[in-house]
């Protein structure tokens, strides 16, 4: 029988996302571990690969449809000797389930599309639920119903706003309603009590048009997935997570004249050692020699690793994601730089893997080279601590007593305080500083 292809969960914290692009089309055979289509998660851009054999027989969401709701079919696959064409009406009822996600369910003692194409709808019994989605259907020319294509979230923004979804055109692939519609037509819509309005999610608010808005030039930019995933979980964790912050200055000339020294011996095999890479040696080596701050808070008891895996914050067009370097206190510094290159480059493609993100027992956070001085990083739980590392620069400073000028980097620890006391934070701080200004050790 005909098999459904369903929007996959890409990432444990994946409720929905966006079918950016179709690899294959209609009719298309296609073999286990063939790639079907990119979908934008709320990590990255990602490759739904293919489980079963068989053809293409219907594509239900068009490529470019936002909220697509993790479980929704996308597509239906036929099996060998299977009938690869479904009936048109049954191809437009699984696609306004897909795309709709919370909107008016099948009924399921009636095959979808079994029904004349003239006979007159029935309406089903009400259910005893709470109240449906607004306006779930329009009527066209008084000869059929055809539903409102509209997207979850533009659902439920009218329900709350008592929006009519037949008076509004929709600007989403195909003519979708999208929440840019429902935020253009809340000018004119009647206004909703306090009350009935939903919860707003952590992290989110709604904006509505004011004076200032309307007069203010401006365009409005549509979030990504992961831009949506990072504005909640920063705002989770300065709500949620108690940050105490320590910072020390750090001379650099030794680790600096040691780097040097590694890249003229390194060149023969196209390996060139940064700053950064050194300074994740040493806060992985930090971690293990200070255990208590290598931890996470897990509610009535702490997670305390035994290896130190340091996420790197990488900048990306859509915003930031932090690939993983594991085992980086037991790695070469080398071996740190040519992975750390590798992942950059993936993250910067939207071409990381899940394991390759997702974990990690601290971070590191270099804005050293936009000539930033000094900043308070935010923890990404539920990692215990990260560091902010600053621009190292010349200064003046003592020196065997006496005034001199080297070249001086701040490092600030931001540490989860219901982990991590303030005088274990120190200790890291304290022996980061001694590995980077004595960087031998880290080598030994």
């Amino acid at each position: 029988m005909p098999i459904e292809l369903k929007m996959p969960a890409l990432s444990p914290t994946m409720e929905e996302g966006t079918l950016a692009k179709w690899l294959v089309k209609e009719g298309d055979e296609v073999k286990s571990g063939d790639i079907l289509a990119e979908i934008e998660t709320d990590k990255a851009t990602m490759e739904f690969e293919a489980v079963d054999e068989g053809k293409i027989a219907k594509i239900l969401v068009p490529e470019g449809s936002e909220g697509v709701k993790v479980g929704a079919p996308i597509a239906i696959m036929a099996g060998e000797g299977e009938d690869a064409s479904p009936s048109p009406l049954a191809g437009e009822g699984q696609r306004s389930e897909a795309t709709q996600g919370e909107g008016a369910a099948p009924k399921p003692d009636v095959p979808m599309g079994s029904a004349p194409a003239q006979a007159p709808v029935e309406t089903p019994p009400a259910p005893a639920t709470p109240a449906p989605s607004p306006q779930p259907l329009s009527r066209k020319g008084g000869e059929r119903l055809e539903r409102i294509k509209a997207s979850p979230l533009a659902r439920r923004l009218a329900q709350a706003r008592n929006i009519d979804l037949s008076n509004v055109q929709g600007s989403g692939p195909g003519g979708r309603i999208v929440r840019a519609d429902i935020d253009a037509a809340a000018g004119t819509a009647p206004t909703v009590a306090p009350a009935a309005q939903p919860a707003a999610a952590p992290g989110s608010h709604l904006v509505m048009p004011g004076p200032m808005e309307q007069a203010i030039p401006h365009e409005e930019v549509k979030l990504s997935n992961i831009r949506k995933t990072i504005a909640r979980r920063l705002t989770e964790a300065k709500q949620q997570v108690p940050h105490i912050y320590l910072t020390v200055d750090i001379q650099l000339d030794a680790l600096l004249k040691l780097r040097s020294e590694l890249n003229a011996g390194l060149e023969s095999r196209g390996v060139k050692l940064s700053v950064n890479d050194l300074l994740i040696k040493a806060l992985a080596q930090s971690l293990i020699e200070v255990p208590e701050c290598n931890v996470a808070f897990a509610g009535d008891h702490m997670l305390k690793y035994s290896r130190a895996d340091v996420s790197v914050a990488v900048s990306i067009p859509a915003g930031l994601i932090t690939p993983i370097i594991a085992n980086a206190d037991s790695k070469s510094v080398s071996a740190i730089s040519t992975e750390m290159k590798e992942l950059a480059g993936l993250a910067r493609d939207g071409k990381l893997q899940p394991q390759q993100y997702q974990g990690g027992t601290a971070s590191l956070s270099n804005m050293g080279m936009f000539g930033i001085k000094q900043f308070e990083a935010v923890i990404n739980p539920p990692q215990g601590m990260i560091m902010a590392i600053g621009a190292g620069e010349k200064r003046p400073y003592v020196i065997n007593d006496s005034l001199q000028i080297a070249t001086i980097m701040s490092a600030t620890g931001s540490f989860d305080h219901r982990a991590i006391d303030g005088a274990d934070g120190a200790k890291l701080m304290k022996r980061f500083k001694e590995l980077v200004e004595k960087p031998l050790e880290m080598l030994a």
